[in-house]
């Protein structure tokens, strides 16, 4: 996917870090407090961070409740840290889809006739001639495997390295891996195509690691550097009185955001494809690494700027021991779990500190917190029937497109079209659509966006092969060499799986953000990109489907697919919406180590 996830409705204030208090542009030393300062706090403030009479380190005055549903919600400032971060992404992207767009015609297509590269002026680019259903397999099990990593990448960065030494590494091992790529094309192992394979094999692993330890902490990394933590009341100049919402600031932090990953995407895709079919595939995987390799001078450079948060040890096994907890309490039937008190039986102030085991070391706002947590990850279980949709844009429709009339262009250079639309889309909801609805006084919530790129992602799904004079077998047509069918008549599906991408993969990615507590954000996020990985793993079992006359009936089910999965997330998580500004202003809690924030150093 052109990024994570990494469109997502109001980012929550607690998301992004919420203090006691408010913290001034010159307050950073306040902002970064001790773990009994910040985290010791009472029932009532837990779901009011600020007093109605705190003037945020006189920025303005908190909101009232009937000012909060009244009075216009507006994104704040943006820091140049936030920017430098979009542009490590952008040049991750660049060299992650710039070498990617290119696996289809280098597994699947044969090495044309006279070249030594894989390029050809006339004909179809091609190396390796393994067949469509190898290049959907190879490139499916690439999928899972990028979105398997961040799991271990969100691991080694809560308990280990921190989330921005977790990147350094990511980029250091992604770039051995390029390295290997831009060898497996080299001509003289294009001639041994068994011997080139081998080694894609393993460069393809490697930038698996690499990509997944990245992946799980940079989208976290930018949303942290939005310092204002609560809401505040301010007028603008056409002298309205506004609030300044940090979930709004971290909505607009996403776009940008995600803005930078699909020009990237597009940048890599577009320049590449050209490379791949009149250099070689070579160049194709060389221009990508010489751009990554951007990556570590701008992470040097900024790395007394970042906002960092210190590794807190495993997440997964503190939030772990606090569910065993209330599992022993609730009974073994999972149907109890679902009931409400469950999570209250794990609080600590229920309990003497006789009748407490020696691994509680939470307070009660931790308990509320891993609930906090828990609610993000549920609103995933569907993720994967609409990652089955999105999916064939990077394998299916690109060998369709090697059938069809390209007039000389390269086959791939439709998948363009995906981060192109975006580009277009992206300022068009954020700077348009988004704040028409604010107006209005209506809130396009999360669940309600999701919803909407599950059912747009089924519109998506239309079949062509209909219309060409092979029918269902228009990858093996012997008629002619290619349908007589423009390869521009797959527009409408790459726009809309563009626009589906937008409500569903950044609103959840930005929910994903939003709902996670602060010690919980690269885990929470990192199991929102393991749903891109079950999704690519149930591809697998599609695989039969990736050959004539199967392709038809491919699309088809994918379509059905993302249907199902829409209404039943929307059936599931509807309740949801309810609790959106309760959920987003719940205080941070104990777990066991205190100290998480570093402060920035002043540059």
């Amino acid at each position: 996917m052109s990024g994570l996830d990494p469109t997502e409705a109001q980012l929550a204030a607690v998301s992004l870090g919420i203090e006691e208090g408010i913290h001034g542009k010159n307050s950073t030393e306040d902002s970064y407090k001790s773990k009994e300062d910040s985290y010791i706090v009472d029932e009532k403030r837990a779901e009011s961070p600020l007093s109605e009479d705190d003037n945020n380190g006189g920025l303005g005055p908190t909101p009232t409740e009937e000012e909060k549903q009244t009075l216009p919600h507006m994104p704040g400032p943006m820091n140049f840290a936030a920017f430098m971060i979009a542009f490590i992404e952008l040049a991750e992207r660049f060299s992650y889809y710039g070498s990617t767009v290119v696996f289809v015609n280098y597994i699947q297509q044969p090495l044309p006739e006279g070249s030594t590269t894989g390029a050809t002026k006339t004909g179809q680019a091609g190396a390796l001639g393994m067949g469509q259903q190898a290049s959907t397999g190879l490139t499916t099990f690439n999928q899972f495997w990028s979105y398997t990593m961040p799991l271990f990448g969100a691991y080694i960065a809560d308990t280990y390295l921190g989330r921005f030494n977790t990147v350094c590494w990511a980029v250091l091992v992604a770039m051995v891996g390029h390295v290997l790529l831009v060898a497996s094309a080299a001509p003289a192992l294009i001639a041994k195509p068994n011997v080139a394979i081998g080694v894609f094999a393993v460069a393809i692993i490697i930038m698996g690691v690499g990509t997944g330890m990245f992946k799980a902490n940079i989208s976290p990394m930018i949303a942290e550097q939005v310092t204002n933590h609560a809401m505040y009341v301010k007028t603008d100049k056409k002298g309205r009185r506004v609030i300044i919402d940090p979930a709004v600031t971290a909505q607009r932090t996403y776009m940008l955001f995600y803005l930078l990953i699909n020009l990237g995407a597009l940048a890599g895709q577009l320049g590449m494809v050209y490379a791949e079919k009149n250099i070689g595939f070579y160049m194709a995987f060389l221009l990508p690494t010489i751009v990554f390799g951007l990556t570590p001078p701008v992470l040097y450079f900024g790395r007394n700027r970042y906002v960092k948060v210190r590794p807190s040890g495993s997440i997964l096994t503190k939030c772990l021991n606090v569910f065993r907890f209330a599992v022993r309490k609730a009974g073994p039937n999972p149907r109890s779990w679902l009931r409400a008190g469950f999570w209250e039986a794990a609080l600590p102030s229920r309990y003497s500190e006789a009748e407490k085991p020696a691994y509680m070391t939470w307070d009660d706002n931790w308990v509320y917190e891993v609930r906090k947590g828990f609610k993000a990850c549920q609103v995933f279980i569907f993720l994967p029937l609409y990652w089955l949709t999105y999916n064939q844009i990077n394998n299916n429709l690109t060998s369709q497109a090697a059938v069809l009339n390209t007039h000389g262009l390269p086959n791939d250079i439709l998948a363009n079209l995906n981060p192109f639309a975006l580009l277009i889309l992206l300022p068009s909801l954020e700077l348009v659509i988004y704040p028409a609805l604010r107006r209005a006084g209506i809130r396009f919530t999360p669940v309600k966006r999701v919803f909407c790129g599950f059912m747009v992602g089924a519109l998506s799904m239309n079949a062509i092969y209909n219309q060409s004079a092979c029918g269902k077998y228009a990858a093996t047509c012997e008629e002619q060499p290619f349908i007589d069918l423009n390869v521009w008549v797959q527009t409408p599906s790459y726009v809309l799986i563009a626009l589906s991408e937008i409500f569903a993969s950044v609103t959840t990615l930005e929910y994903a953000f939003t709902k996670a507590p602060k010690s919980m954000r690269s885990m929470v996020m990192s199991i929102q990109l393991f749903m891109t990985a079950i999704s690519s793993a149930l591809g697998f079992a599609f695989l039969s489907l990736t050959e004539d006359p199967n392709l038809v009936i491919n699309y088809a089910l994918m379509a059905g697919l993302a249907f199902a999965g829409g209404v039943l997330f929307a059936l599931c998580f509807r309740k949801l919406d309810r609790e959106e500004d309760s959920l987003n202003n719940l205080t941070a809690g104990v777990a066991n180590s205190p100290d998480e924030i570093k402060a920035p150093a002043v540059a």
